[in-house]
């Protein structure tokens, strides 16, 4: 079957929307080189935009790189590309996340679904999504998400070899205060403290919300979506605790840690085609001494990589701004 290498133009394209995927901080820490007589696309790590005190072991990084990866894929379906993916492909060069391959489909491709013809018409699908994706911390209603919706998110997630949860409500109100204490501790770590002003928006006046004189979490920060009263939204004050969907894998390697990455991704833009809003804590997990607790010993979750805040509230502001192309994109 004959193929064809993608131009700068469309590979250009296609980085913009991966770029759009979300990270810890908004670090946007990944790197793409494209060399046009190869015709791989390379996902790298950006080791200049780390964070060694809020991911100590990259685990952050690595999802986040997933998350652009599930992006490109979905672009490029809509573009009318296949992509073909390994994730860290070269054991000598652990920067490598991923390489993808990008090949057209004759129109005139026979019937049937040799090339994942359906696959890739629901990554298409899900492409219209991703710049209406962004972090909503701002508190939700207590509408719950209907179970029709949440079966979708799971198998959003399954899709992509991850696996979600939801929370029963003694869980969902165990995990709150675990990110709540998490994000506490955050603002006494001198180290994730120079992190998080240096990648975030952190507001250091003290408010009625929390009392404290010192550092307060700016809503970027915020996953508990803690606000003053009169900024809530009716139906958040009381009521059931937040609908909170963990995430996890079976194994818990780097190549894991892509996996539940595209899984995440995924699942955010399924959530967001339903008009669903999401906030992604992953800042709990990291305190080791902590994160063993976000596991609900009544289900069958693996390693939990990141916990979602999901329902409905009202529109935020657009996702934070990205780099311009020509930092992040090496053409040759």
């Amino acid at each position: 079957m004959p193929t064809e290498n993608p131009s700068r133009g469309t590979v250009t394209r296609l980085v913009e929307a991966a770029t759009a995927a979300p990270s810890l901080h908004n670090a946007q820490p990944w790197r793409f080189r494209y060399a046009a007589d190869g015709g791989v696309l390379e996902l790298r790590a950006a080791m200049d935009r780390c964070l060694p005190h809020s991911d100590p072991h990259g685990r952050a990084l690595h999802m986040g790189c997933g998350a652009a990866l599930l992006n490109l894929r979905a672009a490029a379906a809509e573009a009318g590309w296949r992509t073909a993916f390994r994730v860290l492909p070269d054991h000598y060069d652990p920067r490598l996340l991923a390489a993808v391959r990008l090949r057209r489909v004759p129109e005139d491709a026979p019937p049937g679904d040799p090339d994942g013809a359906a696959e890739a018409a629901a990554l298409a699908e899900l492409a219209a999504q991703i710049p209406r994706r962004h972090t909503n911390r701002r508190p939700y209603t207590a509408e719950r998400v209907p179970d029709p919706v949440r079966a979708l998110l799971r198998a959003a997630a399954e899709r992509e070899g991850g696996q979600l949860l939801f929370a029963s409500p003694w869980h969902a109100t165990a995990v709150l205060r675990l990110a709540v204490d998490a994000e506490g501790r955050d603002f006494h770590d001198p180290g994730r403290l120079t992190e998080l002003a240096q990648w975030t928006d952190v507001d250091e006046r003290p408010t009625a919300a929390t009392g404290d004189p010192g550092h307060r979490p700016a809503p970027v920060h915020d996953f508990a979506g803690r606000l003053a009263p009169t900024e809530r939204m009716p139906g958040a004050g009381d009521g059931p605790p937040p609908q909170l969907a963990l995430l996890s894998t079976v194994e818990d390697r780097p190549a894991d840690w892509v996996r539940a990455g595209q899984a995440l991704e995924r699942a955010l833009l399924v959530a967001t085609a339903h008009g669903l809003s999401a906030a992604v804590s992953s800042g709990s997990l990291a305190w080791t001494e902590l994160g063993w607790t976000v596991n609900d010993p009544l289900l069958p979750a693996g390693q939990v990589h990141a916990v979602l805040r999901l329902g409905y509230a009202t529109e935020t502001p657009a996702s934070p701004p990205r780099l311009p192309l020509h930092q992040l994109l090496d053409l040759r």
